[in-house]
């Protein structure tokens, strides 16, 4: 769980939160759900049930019945983007 300025998710959220940012930030608008069910490998409804609970956790906003509307209310210096990537920092950068 990241416990950066209180924030706390698991290890998956924070797998949903680095793709939506880095989708986000690659292609100048966020992720459709069916985007991110071809990158993990899940149903539709695994999808939206993880968007649902960023959303009531309060990491994420949408608006109702406006698609790729996802925005990140998290600084991004608190995603694990490069854990998520799989970069492994060390000391000497």
């Amino acid at each position: 769980m990241s416990q950066k300025s209180g924030t706390r998710f698991t290890e998956k959220q924070g797998h949903y939160l680095a793709f939506i940012y880095t989708y986000a930030h690659m292609f100048g608008r966020p992720p459709a759900e069916t985007d991110m069910q071809r990158h993990f490998r899940v149903s539709p409804p695994s999808v939206h049930q993880m968007i649902v609970t960023l959303e009531r956790n309060g990491f994420i906003r949408r608006q109702p019945g406006v698609p790729r509307s996802i925005e990140i209310l998290l600084p991004p210096e608190n995603l694990p983007i490069l854990e998520w990537l799989g970069i492994k920092t060390s000391k000497s950068l």
